[in-house]
């Protein structure tokens, strides 16, 4: 089961297309593989090894730290 945490209110239409049996998400999940992101500024964030991806619901990747992530090998991409 791979672990989403939600940083901002992602809407149900996008979250509904998940299978519940392969993937948990919420604003409280601990260790996430994965960061669903609208808005919330990341540069100040501390992330766990287990992070492999951050996914930006809207356009441009301008609040999350990508050299940061590129470093550590975490995926970045928007989803405009």
């Amino acid at each position: 089961m791979f672990n989403i945490k939600l940083l901002n209110k992602i809407s149900p239409a996008g979250l509904d297309n998940f299978d519940c049996s392969k993937y948990a998400y919420g604003e409280d999940v601990q260790n996430p593989d994965a960061i669903m992101v609208r808005s919330a500024k990341m540069h100040d964030m501390e992330f766990d090894d287990s992070l492999l991806a951050i996914a930006r619901a809207g356009a441009g990747t301008n609040n999350i730290p990508c050299d940061k992530c590129a470093e550590n090998g975490v995926v970045v991409f928007n989803t405009p």
